[in-house]
């Protein structure tokens, strides 16, 4: 398997593949490039990406500074998750134009942490980003100990605010361009973590709004872990690429 990896200015990406659909992939919370490969994800779909199916684009969090940091209020963590943004728009989306043939769309997945980023990046951006594929995410990051007035920073960039608030000509259009995957288990951590409920509750706010929105819940015996992660990416990845 190809495997190259790139510093830009701000943070690491690690690919894997020679050609196929990108996928932007997002670390859990505090991650690395290669925290993927280094808990089989990469593994799991090898043959879509041997086969030149998928081309994955790992990328480093920046969570450290922004919505992990506990030390400053929500507001001032939204802020911080905009240097985030344009890391990912300015340099790390030119760098998967530059080695997939040109400005394709680009799908978003992520697990846990990274769950929420993958979503939050195609409800903000879809021309960019048509497709999102969650696992274990916790979409409303005032429950991560989040403190302090909150402001259109964090409304602006936390699905449970925003999305209620979706309407008109911009609504019709994410309705014509989006689709959303959301995986969640029932098992260990899955509920401590938030990820079960949050997961059902975004998904009914996609619904309401009519977007398109699959909803998939394994079982009791699916925890809040790699190894779920990598039987749900292996199940679900085929049907995207």
């Amino acid at each position: 398997m190809r495997r190259d990896q790139v510093d830009l200015a701000g943070g690491t990406v690690v690919s894997y593949g020679h050609y196929g659909r990108p996928f932007l992939v997002f670390p859990s919370e505090q991650g690395r490039a290669w925290d993927f490969e280094n808990n089989g994800m990469i593994t799991a779909v090898a043959d879509l990406v041997n086969d030149g199916r998928a081309k994955l684009y790992c990328v480093d969090s920046f969570d450290a500074q922004s919505w992990s940091n506990r030390a400053i209020p929500l507001e001032e963590r939204a802020r911080q998750h905009s240097v985030y943004e344009s890391w990912i728009h300015n340099n790390v989306l030119p760098y998967i134009y530059d080695t997939s043939g040109g400005p394709l769309e680009v799908a978003t997945l992520g697990c846990s942490m990274g769950a929420f980023h993958s979503v939050v990046f195609a409800l903000r951006r879809a021309d960019l980003f048509p497709l999102a594929l969650g696992f274990s995410g916790n979409y409303d990051s005032s429950t991560w100990h989040g403190w302090g007035e909150r402001g259109d920073a964090v409304y602006f960039a936390n699905p449970v605010d925003f999305v209620p608030g979706l309407n008109g000509d911009h609504l019709a259009w994410l309705r014509s361009r989006l689709s959303v995957l959301l995986v969640v288990g029932q098992g260990q951590w899955e509920d401590t973590t938030g990820a079960l409920g949050s997961t059902r509750h975004l998904a009914h706010l996609l619904r309401e709004k009519e977007l398109r929105c699959e909803l998939d819940v394994w079982g009791h015996d699916v925890p809040h872990d790699w190894p779920s992660w990598r039987a749900q990416l292996a199940h679900h990845l085929p049907r995207f690429c």
